[in-house]
């Protein structure tokens, strides 16, 4: 007998602020407050925006947040945590989530307030949704649907195929990934289908 659907909340499909995101923006140089707006939409169409203020110039480095649910405004802070990087270069950047207080690099928008995913109960990623064949079918036709995807980056205006005379770890990755797509032998894909 098969499993009652349940049809969870679906992480992929709510509102998300990304520390990568953030720093990608310049949000995250130290000893600066910097305010803006991140808007999300799907299909051209916005679904929500959201006003941020972020702060690194004090000791306690924050994030501020202010928008509506459901017509009721809601302005919180959520604390940053930089710690030095491994590299020796630099800090890395986390979120310290209110509910959990552990830290993230991905705050998720579920049920009103932007919290670490271990907050919500229920919830799961597309993949976890989906059954043994379309797992099966993502993995053989996965490689072949991003190949655009793969030759673009492999061809980025500054991308190094090599570092002091052996190839990247990166570039080795992309070609294996393509060379993997240009095999996919559409008969065998035919007999995983029906």
């Amino acid at each position: 007998m098969p499993k009652p659907h349940t049809f969870p909340t679906l992480y992929d499909e709510a509102f998300q602020i990304s520390i990568a995101k953030l720093k990608e923006w310049g949000y995250l140089h130290p000893y600066l407050i910097k305010s803006g707006t991140i808007t999300w939409s799907r299909n051209g169409n916005k679904t929500g925006s959201i006003s941020i203020r972020v702060n690194t110039y004090k000791e306690e480095h924050y994030i501020e947040l202010d928008y509506k649910y459901n017509d009721t405004p809601r302005t919180y802070k959520v604390r940053l945590v930089s710690i030095p990087s491994n590299l020796g270069k630099g800090v890395n950047w986390y979120f310290l989530c209110p509910e959990t207080h552990k830290r993230c690099r991905k705050l998720y928008s579920i049920g009103g307030y932007f919290l670490h995913r271990e907050a919500f109960k229920g919830c799961m990623y597309e993949t976890q949704t989906q059954s043994k064949r379309q797992r099966q079918l993502g993995k053989t036709l996965g490689v072949y649907f991003k190949t655009d995807d793969l030759y673009s980056q492999l061809f980025q205006k500054h991308f190094k195929k090599t570092y002091a005379g052996k190839l990247t770890k990166r570039y080795l990755k992309l070609s294996k990934e393509i060379r993997e797509a240009e095999k996919i032998n559409f008969r065998d894909i035919e007999k995983l289908c029906f």
